[in-house]
């Protein structure tokens, strides 16, 4: 293996969605490992939305990614030298690995072991990554829904969205999916479990009234904004809301200004609720197995968009932005 690494560095802050030329593919020379430290050969990279706001110099629940540093980045990798005793050569791994072919780092950065038995690696970064654990734990701890509810979903046919529609399917709920075209909307019905859709590039307050004439329960928040404007003023009494993400906010210096919920969340004994996965490691390794099961018995299905080698990723995350992805989407750098 070269002593070289080949990684991707932030080069630039941006504002907003960061672009390719925010980014500089890189080599550097890999330092000997020190005790407790495990070398990590990169598999599969993770594009994620949360990505801008690692860049952004902006509010968040972690700090930006400094300039010149390797970007920020969930990843599947292999261990190929170890000097900490609780993993050990060809252990597979999910974690704070970065847009880089190899990574040195300590037990911190790890978020879980990948059991390859239990589903293939690139779905380690996706249906049993962040995107289906959030989909997972959000719905069903915030949402809690009930056989019978409707549950609208925003970013429908996105990576969490297309796993949060299913799942919403599976408890009992009429499901429909907020996109931004009628060709992702069909796919959400046929390949997803929806059983509607509206696209938001019509006047949204009218389609959710025609769609959703008995109200919304439960609103999986993805996208924020003046959907989310619209969506609110749909929900039945005691509806809940999972605040989850907010792509279409371009920026958030400064504040955006927008209608104001307050009155909405009062007079309909709202409940908002963020959900942020990070808050809930413990509980990583329960509820993969759960989603690893359902997909086995076919009730869960998780699309992936690959594409091949490092230097695809910067372009890969304004893809996601510009939903021009078709699945979970995720580099991949090498075999298993």
């Amino acid at each position: 293996m070269s002593a070289l690494n080949r990684c991707i560095v932030l080069a630039s802050r941006p504002v907003g969605i960061p672009q390719p030329q925010h980014f500089e593919l890189t080599s550097a020379a890999l330092a000997p490992l020190q005790a407790g430290e495990l070398l990590i050969e990169n598999l599969y990279l993770s594009v994620d939305p949360a990505q801008r706001g690692y860049v952004n110099d902006e509010d968040n629940y972690s700090p930006p990614v400094a300039i010149g540093a390797v970007m920020r980045s969930l990843a599947v990798g292999r261990v190929v030298e170890s000097r900490h005793q609780a993993y050990a050569v060809g252990d597979y791994l999910y974690g704070w690995f970065g847009w880089q072919q190899l990574c040195i780092c300590t037990a911190d950065a790890i978020l879980r072991r990948v059991n390859p038995q239990q589903a293939s690696l690139s779905a380690a970064a996706g249906l049993l990554g962040i995107n289906g654990l959030t989909a997972w734990m959000a719905l069903h701890d915030i949402g809690k829904p009930q056989t019978g509810e409707t549950v609208v979903v925003s970013a429908a046919a996105g990576a969490v969205g297309a796993l949060a529609g299913q799942l919403a399917h599976l408890a009992g709920c009429r499901v429909v999916a907020i996109v931004g075209d009628d060709d992702k909307g069909r796919r959400c019905i046929a390949d997803y479990g929806y059983d509607a859709y509206v696209n938001y590039r019509q006047p949204l307050a009218d389609v959710l009234r025609a769609v959703c004439p008995d109200g919304v329960d439960v609103y999986f928040d993805n996208v924020g904004g003046n959907i989310a404007d619209s969506v609110i003023r749909r929900m039945n009494r005691s509806g809940r809301v999972i605040q989850c993400g907010t792509i279409s906010i371009p920026s958030w210096v400064p504040v955006p200004q927008g209608p104001r919920v307050e009155r909405e969340i009062l007079t309909r004994r709202l409940r908002m609720e963020g959900f942020v996965i990070f808050d809930h490691v413990k509980r990583y390794d329960a509820v993969a197995a759960e989603l690893a099961a359902l997909a086995a018995s076919g009730k869960l299905r998780c699309d992936e968009d690959i594409e091949q080698g490092l230097e695809m990723a910067p372009q890969a995350l304004v893809d996601v932005y510009a939903g021009r992805n078709t699945g979970k989407k995720l580099i991949q750098l090498a075999a298993a």
